[in-house]
């Protein structure tokens, strides 16, 4: 044990000094002058180095110098140029563009660590397609092409919906960078053998062709259908992973127009899809004869949280007929819905649905196009139908779940997709009327039951991290969802203040913000990058002063 900590305090020094003499180098020359240097990828000895390097779980909770030039001083938290597990000059050049404009220092600085972070620290593997993945194993096409496994931080393990959410600030970059195009391309493919190989499941391991050790969660579950522990990390089914997993082939046709990702793989992936929505989109009671209708997913988890389980046998709480939704399981906070019927990953599925069917009507699949064009405007008027319920104050609003009986649940969860973050999934307007009456509504404490307030800061949270902690997350999607300028700069200054490591925390105690959770936590980091390019666009005086031009990538 001694000697551990005496190995870690060693690389902590050298990783210190390295810092220091990079930030040195920075000030004379400029950070896009280096971005060569400071990319994975482009030495031959690079193995080599990243053998050497700490636990950056470890790493991210101490604090690194330079310090920031504003009145926080938040640290540096990028790992050491050769500790990073994937680059990009174009990435390196766009932090050094923005860091140079922006007018808050420490802001600044966040966005330095944040916008990188998923590159730095969670690309655990990558083939570009050039490496044979071990011929005549896997099932005809499988493993082929670029591939990607993306963890999401701390936990060894690749989240469909994390994953898509943490590459979705590079998505922009995709057509200058043939390197974060890959890097993309093969997230894609990899999704794709996840969801062929078990749709119910939510978080996976290590590809086989990567030959990475895998990760237990050390739970207790029963699941049907059954699926094979060596490839699949928990087993949760979360509408939204699947409805990821079609926006992250979408947002990279759209950027790139590339339609080198529809593979056979990708239209086995589609066909596995539309058949869990088939199976999903089932009443608990037949509608002609009333019998009982066992759901095709069940799970059940020997835990004392009941948002870890499911009730009725794993069965959850019947749902009625008729609807044109899909019930999911579980939340995207991986906790377990009440009312089956969850509003936000219907909308997400609906609009991703008909983005897809778009993409492959163009690629000549027309038949297939027509079934998910379907099937997406058949949830996008059952979320119309039954999801938007009329409030006593707030008139018309969505409620975030529903059973198809008349019941709801009034809330709003951090976590994406949520009913705050209804314009990003591109499913209303920001200026829509339902909308407004919801966000006014999640958006107060007499209104949403995990909007929290604390003596400085007030946000929404949720059940995952218990009723104490808000997700600076929100405070971002609150950013992408509003022009009002005076709600914008209260949520970075919220996100700033709390950040006093440098990086954006998962849940952040409303009493006491020195209390946080997970201190790597990528999604939020990605989150965070995404809402400052996105003022950087529409909002530039915000961050770069009076009458500043904005910023586009």
């Amino acid at each position: 044990m001694i000697l551990h900590q005496l190995t870690n305090g060693l690389f902590g020094i050298i990783l210190f000094l390295t810092s220091v003499s990079d930030a040195a180098k920075d000030e004379k020359k400029g950070a896009a002058k280096r971005a060569d240097q400071e990319v994975m990828g482009m030495g031959a000895n690079n193995e080599k180095y990243l053998t050497a390097c700490p636990d950056y779980k470890h790493y991210a909770m101490i604090a690194h110098r330079p310090l920031s030039k504003g009145p926080l001083g938040l640290p540096y938290q990028r790992p050491a140029p050769h500790c990073r597990t994937f680059g990009s000059p174009l990435v390196e050049e766009i932090i050094s563009e923005m860091s140079e404009r922006m007018e808050d220092k420490d802001l600044a600085r966040i966005f330095e660590n944040a916008f990188p972070n998923t590159l730095d620290t969670t690309v655990r593997w990558h083939n570009e397609g050039t490496a044979s993945l071990i011929k005549g194993t896997f099932f005809d096409g499988a493993w082929e092409g670029p591939q990607s496994f993306i963890v999401t931080g701390d936990i060894n393990a690749e989240w469909l919906r994390d994953s898509t959410n943490q590459l979705a600030q590079y998505q922009t970059l995709a057509k200058k960078d043939k390197r974060i195009e890959k890097l993309i391309l093969g997230a894609i493919n990899t999704q794709a053998e996840y969801v062929i190989e078990s749709p119910y499941c939510n978080a996976f391991q290590p590809p086989p062709p990567s030959k990475l050790s895998m990760v237990s969660n050390g739970q207790d579950d029963n699941v049907h259908p059954v699926y094979e522990p060596s490839q699949v990390f928990e087993c949760k089914y979360e509408l939204d992973s699947l409805a990821h997993f079609l926006a992250l082939g979408n947002k990279f046709h759209n950027v790139t127009g590339s339609k080198a990702y529809l593979t056979t793989r990708y239209y086995t992936a589609i066909d596995t899809i539309l058949e869990v929505l088939e199976q999903q989109s089932k009443p608990t009671f037949d509608p002609k004869t009333g019998k009982y209708q066992k759901n095709e997913y069940t799970f059940q988890r020997r835990t004392s949280s009941s948002t870890e389980t499911l009730s009725l046998r794993g069965n959850g709480n019947p749902l009625g007929p008729h609807t044109g939704l899909a019930r999911s399981a579980f939340r995207p906070s991986d906790d377990a819905t009440i009312l089956g019927f969850l509003i936000p990953a219907n909308a997400q599925m609906a609009v991703e649905l008909k983005r897809t069917a778009a993409v492959l009507g163009s690629a000549g699949k027309e038949a297939l196009a027509k079934k998910l064009q379907e099937r997406g405007e058949a949830m996008e008027k059952g979320v119309w139908e039954h999801g938007v319920v009329s409030h006593r104050k707030y008139g018309p609003v969505f409620a975030f779940e529903v059973d198809g009986y008349g019941s709801s649940i009034i809330m709003d969860d951090a976590n994406m997709p949520s009913l705050l973050g209804l314009p990003t999934l591109g499913f209303v307007d920001k200026d829509d009327k339902t909308y407004q009456n919801t966000r006014r509504m999640i958006l107060e404490r007499q209104g949403n039951p995990y909007y929290l307030e604390g003596k400085t800061f007030s946000g929404i949270g949720g059940p995952h991290v218990g009723p104490t902690h808000l997700w600076p997350m929100s405070w971002l999607v609150q950013i992408l969802t509003t022009d009002d300028d005076k709600e914008i700069k209260k949520a970075l200054e919220d996100v700033r203040d709390v950040s006093k490591m440098g990086l954006v925390n998962e849940g952040v105690n409303v009493q006491r913000p020195t209390d946080t959770t997970r201190p790597w936590f990528a999604w939020a980091n990605s989150v965070f990058a995404q809402a400052i390019l996105d003022v950087a666009a529409r909002k530039p005086h915000l961050l770069f002063g009076p009458d500043a031009e904005p910023y586009m990538i």
